[in-house]
């Protein structure tokens, strides 16, 4: 079994209508619509103060995932959209990133989260630490920074603050009669089975594998391809009737990407930031991709990309749920926003 995570919301499930969260295709596809939408919709906009809301976007939680999502949408404001827009400038978008704790990326050692924050600072991003969402509403974020409640009115959250292990891990240990930890995730042997069913192989995002190590593996790429290729040999030499090895994870390094030239890479012994943390983040994702020809396309593409700071995607899809998260709440709209709403809706 190795059906993943999704996001997690701390037991406020409902914050998801509000607030995306990226963990597969459309969840990209939906992000991307709210982002663009939400230039558009401020470039037809003529009271000053929702533009501004509008432009302002809110990214929660400073894991890789945050703070890549800060980072890509600081470059897409102030370069991917600079002239094409009239009435607006989008560089004048702000971002604001929440981290819960008193530093970003704080799963790295040293200080790689103190340079990854002063690369965020750099890109505009605006970060925000020992902020602890306790509010997602349509138009607005509320936490509590410092020990104080603070209200961020925007119209755009972005979720990258937490994820838990798909629902069929709970079920799946139900079953097996074990106990999974607060993310749902299912402890497992060395072997990577379920203890008491050595039939049931568990890996990836899903399994809490913690043997010769002070915390269990953590849910990315890596770790899940390696313990699959080790499932598959374990499988070959049962039928083999051959002894298998335990799982043993190959710590090849960790890396968050913030934006062009700028990432943080830890490599065995070395700690890394900046055009050099990037390009080895740009090496090793060129390494995973299988075959040849698909790596050769997809440097070109990059390449490509670099030099013309081009980011050929502008698709809005799902239009009307991006138009409808934009919209005001009814209780806020003044008496002229009302009347435009109902001929809208005439129309």
């Amino acid at each position: 079994m190795a059906t993943g995570s999704s996001h997690h919301y701390f037991g406020n499930d409902q914050w998801e209508t509000h607030a995306p969260g990226l963990k597969t295709i459309e969840d990209a596809t939906e992000i991307r619509s709210r982002v663009l939408m939400a230039f558009e919709q401020a470039e037809k906009e003529t009271d000053p103060v929702r533009v501004r809301q509008l432009l302002r976007f809110v990214v929660v939680g400073g894991g890789p995932s945050g703070v890549e999502l800060a980072g890509t949408l600081a470059e897409i404001a102030q370069d991917t959209l600079k002239h094409e827009f009239r009435s607006i400038d989008p560089a004048d978008a702000e971002i604001v990133l929440l981290e819960g704790g008193n530093r970003v990326l704080p799963s790295y050692p040293g200080q790689l989260p103190r340079r990854a924050e002063a690369q965020l600072e750099d890109l505009g991003v605006s970060v925000r630490t020992n902020a602890m969402v306790t509010d997602v509403q349509k138009n607005r974020v509320v936490a509590r920074v410092d020990g104080k409640a603070e209200k961020i009115d925007t119209y755009t959250v972005l979720w990258g603050a937490g994820v838990k292990a798909s629902p069929i891990g709970e079920l799946l240990a139900q079953k097996a009669g074990v106990q999974s930890d607060s993310m749902g995730r299912i402890p497992v042997g060395p072997d990577l089975t379920v203890p008491g069913h050595p039939e049931v192989f568990v890996i990836g995002d899903v399994a809490r594998f913690e043997h010769g190590s002070e915390e269990p593996l953590p849910g990315v790429a890596p770790v899940a391809i390696q313990q699959g290729k080790h499932c598959a040999k374990t499988i070959r030499n049962r039928i083999q009737g051959r002894e298998s090895a335990s799982f043993r994870y190959r710590d090849l390094g960790t890396m968050a990407t913030i934006g062009r030239h700028r990432a943080v890479a830890v490599v065995g012994p070395w700690r890394l930031s900046g055009y050099l943390a990037w390009l080895m983040w740009l090496t090793i994702h060129l390494m995973y991709i299988v075959e040849f020809q698909n790596r050769l396309l997809v440097f070109i593409q990059w390449a490509w990309n670099y030099l013309t700071w081009n980011r050929s995607a502008r698709l809005i899809t799902n239009s009307r749920r991006a138009t409808a998260a934009l919209a005001p709440p009814r209780n806020d709209c003044t008496e002229r926003e009302s009347e435009q709403l109902r001929k809208s809706q005439k129309l």
